[in-house]
């Protein structure tokens, strides 16, 4: 079974998840491709390329990557550099006092 998967979703392409044999391919005029093509409004999407378009102003984008994290992730993420911060601060000041 797992084998058959396998072969199976090599025939799929990548991008846009259809296969070969899904399409007419110039045969009879009555037969119907098995998919149409509609557009989508991904915010996420949207979000991502208004950063990229905003990242590519500021300069170099070589390497870096723009990705969505939920929102609880930031924060704690905020927070964690915040208070890492804040020790180095107090770290100096003992330093300083001594």
């Amino acid at each position: 079974m797992a084998l058959a998967y396998r072969d199976y979703t090599r025939t799929v392409c990548a991008q846009c998840g259809t296969r070969h044999e899904d399409w007419d391919h110039g045969g009879s005029d009555d037969t119907e491709d098995a998919y149409v093509a509609v557009v989508q409004r991904c915010i996420g999407c949207q979000v991502i390329a208004d950063k990229q378009e905003e990242a590519a102003q500021g300069g170099d984008l070589h390497g870096k990557k723009i990705a969505l994290i939920p929102y609880a992730v930031h924060a704690a993420r905020e927070v964690e550099r915040d208070l890492k911060e804040r020790e180095r601060r107090a770290r100096r000041r003992d330093r300083d006092d001594e």
